[in-house]
C-alpha cells in the first residue's frame, strides 16, 4: 500500500511540473504577442491569437529554450536560425492568408513558421535544403500534431514544381533576388512574401495578378540568413 501512494505522489509532482510549465510558457507567448508584436503594429487578431498558441520552444534547442520568447532570433543548429518572433508575425500578417489557401514555404528551418501557419491555411508545403533541419522539423511537427503541414528535403530554388501553383508563398531565407520558379509556381492571384538581398536586405511582397502580371514592393529592412541552393 506504501508503494501505491508513493507512485500517486511521483505522479501527481510529475503532472504538477507539466502542468506548471505549460502555464509559464503560454504566459511567456502572452507577453511575446503584447509586448514585442502587438506593440510594433501587427494588428490581425488570428495572427496574434495563433502566435499565443504556439509553443514556439518547441522549435529551438534546450539549451537556448529559456531564450524562446525574447525579442530576437535564435540559432537553431547548421548556421540556421529561427527568426525573431516579431518578424514571423510581420511576414504571416503580410502573406494574407486564409483558410482555402495552399502555400508553400521556402526554408523549413525548426519549423515554426510552418506551424504558425498551420491553424490559418488549409496546407502548408515546407522545404528545407538542410537534410538535419529537415528531419527535425519533421518531427517536432509530428509530435506536436500539425496534420497539414508536408515537409521536404529539397532546393528551395526551384520550388514544388508537383504541388504547384500556390495561393501563397512565403520565404524565411534570403536570395539575392527572386526565383523565377516561385514567380512561375505562384498562382494568379497569389502573394508571396519573402526577404531578398545580399548585404542589404528587405522583405518584398509580390503579388500577380489575374493576367498574370507582377508588382513588388519592399516593405521592411531584415537580416536572414541567405537561401542556399544544391551544388
Amino acid at each position: 500500500m506504501q508503494k501505491f501512494w508513493i507512485k500517486v505522489l511521483i505522479f501527481f509532482l510529475i503532472y504538477s511540473i507539466g502542468f506548471s510549465q505549460a502555464i509559464k510558457w503560454e504566459e511567456k507567448a502572452n507577453k511575446m504577442v503584447n509586448e514585442q508584436i502587438a506593440i510594433r503594429g501587427v494588428t490581425d487578431p488570428e495572427v496574434l491569437a495563433v502566435l499565443q498558441k504556439t509553443p514556439r520552444h518547441r522549435f529551438v534547442p534546450d539549451k537556448v529554450s529559456k531564450y524562446a520568447y525574447n525579442d530576437h532570433p535564435l540559432p537553431i543548429g547548421e548556421g540556421q536560425t529561427i527568426s525573431q518572433p516579431y518578424i514571423v508575425a510581420f511576414m504571416t500578417e503580410m502573406l494574407d492568408t486564409d483558410s482555402n489557401h495552399k502555400v508553400l514555404e521556402i526554408g523549413t528551418g525548426s519549423g515554426y513558421q510552418a506551424a504558425v501557419l498551420s491553424p490559418l491555411v488549409n496546407h502548408v508545403y515546407t522545404i528545407e535544403i538542410v537534410k538535419s533541419l529537415a528531419n527535425s522539423a519533421d518531427s517536432t511537427i509530428k509530435k506536436l500534431g500539425y496534420k497539414n503541414i508536408t515537409v521536404r528535403w529539397g532546393d528551395g530554388y526551384k520550388g514544388w514544381p508537383k504541388e504547384a501553383p500556390f495561393d501563397r508563398i512565403i520565404g524565411t531565407a534570403a536570395p539575392p533576388e527572386i526565383p523565377l520558379a516561385l514567380i512561375e509556381q505562384l498562382k494568379p492571384g497569389g502573394k508571396m512574401v519573402l526577404p531578398v538581398g545580399t548585404r542589404w536586405q528587405e522583405i518584398v511582397v509580390v503579388t500577380k495578378n489575374a493576367s498574370g502580371e507582377i508588382s513588388k514592393k519592399n516593405v521592411l529592412p531584415v537580416r536572414f540568413v541567405p537561401m542556399v541552393r544544391q551544388k
